[in-house]
C-alpha cells in the first residue's frame, strides 16, 4: 500500500479538476496521490485519467452516500460545482452541503473549496444598478458559492476558499472568441469598458491548487484569489492580434446589451462582468498576481496560452 496522502479530486475530468490531477500525477516522488472522482468512469477523459496513474471513482455530487464513500480514507479533496451545467444556485448549495457532510464524516485534513464572492455583500439587492435575478441573486453562479462558504465553516472543516478568474478557455468552448461582425471584421466583445479582467488558463488553476494542498498549514482557514494577468479588452483583443496576424477588434459592450443576448446565462454573465467592472480595484486586488506566481512560478501570460490554443479557438 501507498503511504502517499489522497487528494480527492471532485469534478476530475473538467477543466479545474482535471489540471488538479495532472499536477498531483506529474509529482512523481511527491506525498500526495490522486482519487480522480467522476460519474461516468467509462468516458474516454476518466480513461485518459486512470492510464495515467490516477485511482478514478465513480461519484455525484447529487448523492450524499457516493461523495463519503469518495472520501473515505483521504487526507484533502478539491471541492467544485458545476452550475452552468444545471442553472441552479440552490442544486449547487445542496451540492455544496454534500460535499461538506462528506468531508466531515471523512475527518478530512484540508479542503480547497473553489468558490466566488457573494456580489450581494458589494450590490445589495435594493441596488438597483444591477437588475436582481431570481427574485434574490445578483449574480447568480457567484452568490450562491459565495453564501455556501458557511457550509464549510460551520462544520469546522479545514479550509481554504479558493477565489479563480475568469477561464481564457472560455473563448474555446464558452463562445467567447473573436466573432465578424456586419463589416467582416473579427472583434471580441466584453461589458468591461476599459477596465481590467483578471484571467488565467485552467491548467494553471490545477497548479495553484497543488501548491495550497503541499503547503498547507499555511493556507488553511485563509481565502486566496488567483489569476494569470489582469488585462483589459482592448489589450486581449491585441494579443488576439498579434497571435493570428489579423487585425482583431474590441466591442466595448453595454453590460444591458449583454443582458439581452439570447443565449441560457446571459443576464448571470451580464451582471458578473458588471460587477468586475464596477468593482476592479477589489476584483483585481483579491487576486494578485505575484502571490498566484508565487504559488505557481510556470503561471502563463494570456500571450503564452494564446500560443499554446489559438488552433482551437474557432473563428466565426
Amino acid at each position: 500500500m501507498s503511504d502517499k496522502k489522497v487528494i480527492v479530486v471532485i469534478g476530475a475530468t473538467g477543466a479545474q479538476g482535471g489540471g488538479l490531477v495532472r499536477a498531483i500525477l506529474n509529482d512523481k516522488n511527491g506525498d500526495f496521490s490522486v482519487r480522480a472522482v467522476t460519474r461516468n468512469v467509462n468516458s474516454d477523459k476518466a480513461k485518459h485519467l486512470a492510464d495515467l496513474g490516477a485511482e478514478v471513482v465513480a461519484a455525484d455530487v447529487d448523492d450524499l452516500e457516493s461523495i463519503k464513500r469518495a472520501f473515505a480514507g483521504a487526507y484533502g479533496a478539491y471541492c467544485v460545482t458545476f452550475f452552468w451545467e444545471h442553472f441552479s444556485p440552490q442544486k449547487e448549495q445542496d451540492n455544496v452541503k454534500h460535499m461538506a457532510e462528506a468531508a466531515k464524516t471523512a475527518g478530512l485534513k484540508h479542503v480547497i473549496w473553489s468558490t466566488l464572492e457573494d456580489t450581494r455583500n458589494w450590490i445589495p439587492l435594493s441596488d438597483n444598478r444591477m437588475p436582481t435575478l431570481m427574485e434574490k441573486y445578483k449574480v447568480p453562479h457567484f452568490d450562491a458559492k459565495g453564501e455556501s462558504n458557511t457550509f464549510f465553516d460551520e462544520a469546522g472543516i479545514p479550509t481554504t476558499f479558493l477565489l479563480t478568474s475568469f477561464y481564457w478557455e472560455n473563448f474555446i468552448y464558452f463562445g467567447m472568441g473573436p466573432k465578424k461582425g456586419p463589416d467582416g471584421k473579427l472583434a471580441i466583445s466584453l461589458p468591461m469598458g476599459e477596465k481590467k479582467l483578471p484571467g488565467i488558463a485552467t491548467e494553471d488553476i490545477g497548479k495553484c491548487a497543488f501548491a495550497i494542498f503541499q503547503n498547507g498549514n499555511d493556507f488553511i482557514g485563509k481565502t486566496v484569489g488567483i489569476s494569470g494577468e489582469h488585462l483589459t479588452g482592448q489589450q486581449m483583443a491585441d494579443s488576439f492580434s498579434k497571435a493570428f496576424a489579423e487585425d482583431i477588434a474590441y466591442n466595448a459592450l453595454p453590460h444591458d446589451v449583454y443582458r439581452g443576448f439570447d443565449f441560457p446565462g446571459a443576464e448571470d454573465l451580464g451582471n458578473m462582468f458588471q460587477f468586475k467592472h464596477d468593482f476592479e480595484n477589489y476584483f483585481c486586488g483579491a487576486r494578485d498576481l505575484d502571490f498566484s506566481k508565487s504559488l505557481n512560478p510556470s503561471m502563463q501570460s494570456f500571450d503564452e496560452w494564446l500560443s499554446h490554443n489559438k488552433n482551437s479557438i474557432p473563428l466565426d
